[in-house]
């Protein structure tokens, strides 16, 4: 049949149909993605995906052994698959089963920010006041599982009393970050990556440096309170903005943690404290 042809029984029906057909297996696709977000499992689909682009050029290219070997691991390596990542299979299919995969209540997720704001201020002042060293690195849409495992786990409720006791002189867990995961504490004494930018200003401890670190790897939001100073600092992007007033902390927050449109001319009026270290 004429590839010109082919379309030509095709009733509006149908291309809706076929639409909405398409529509729903890349949103599928997309809610299984957001649930393997932050895992193991991410380099696992890569390595498909790569595994999958190797098959393809190796058949076209004749390439007959490689071919059969690139086969063997993708009619495998499901089972493979479901072994290895249990956990997240498992964490999937409760997902579903509670039916939180293909739902998401915009106004419970603000309500938790907002919660984590106003902790995160009153820490945040509380220590600054009292010159209390204090790293706290937020999770956004990149993962940071890989730090979170160099720390302590604790998966508990966010309260401004908590990440003050956590951050006080001479305690177990007051020694490197705590990172806050999903509206939750997910881990504390954590190590963060320092970063290697000649143009971090010789002032900063390490503190800054590793919140400088974590911003150019990761899309997180760093919060820095220093020992010596009490200055309240925040990196983001690879950028640090520092010795910020209470006034611009709470204003930095609720532009990167809430779902509302800020005015413009608010929007940015604390960028005017921005550093590269």
């Amino acid at each position: 049949m004429p590839f010109s042809n082919y379309f030509e029984h095709f009733t509006a029906l149908d291309y809706l149909s076929n639409a909405l057909d398409i529509l729903l297996v890349w949103f599928v696709v997309y809610k299984l993605l957001m649930v393997i977000r932050g895992t193991k499992a991410v380099q696992l689909v890569k390595g498909i995906f790569v595994i999958v682009v190797v098959r393809s050029l190796s058949g076209l290219l004749g390439l007959d052994t490689l071919s059969w070997i690139m086969e063997q691991a993708l009619t495998w390596g499901f089972l493979a698959v479901i072994i290895i990542f249990q956990p997240e299979v498992r964490r999937a299919l409760e997902q579903l089963g509670r039916g939180r995969l293909f739902s998401r209540n915009v106004i419970q997720e603000d309500k938790e920010q907002r919660e984590l704001i106003e902790a995160l201020i009153k820490s945040v002042s509380y220590m600054a006041k009292r010159r209390i060293g204090a790293l706290i690195s937020i999770e956004k849409e990149t993962g940071m599982n890989d730090y979170i495992e160099t720390g302590i786990p604790l998966h508990s409720s966010i309260t401004s009393e908590l990440l003050i006791n956590i951050f006080i002189p001479n305690t177990p867990l007051h020694d490197g970050a705590v990172i806050i995961q999903k509206n939750e504490i997910a881990a504390a004494a954590c190590y963060l990556p320092l970063s290697e930018s000649p143009f971090i200003s010789k002032e900063l401890g390490t503190r800054h440096r590793a919140a400088l670190g974590i911003s150019e790897v990761t899309d997180s939001i760093t919060i820095i309170v220093s020992e010596e100073t009490g200055a309240v600092s925040v990196s983001k992007n690879g950028e640090l903005f520092r010795d910020l007033s209470s006034e611009d902390f709470e204003k930095l927050l609720e532009h990167e943690l809430l779902r509302i449109e800020n005015d413009s001319s608010n929007r940015w009026s604390w960028r005017g404290r921005k550093s590269n270290g």
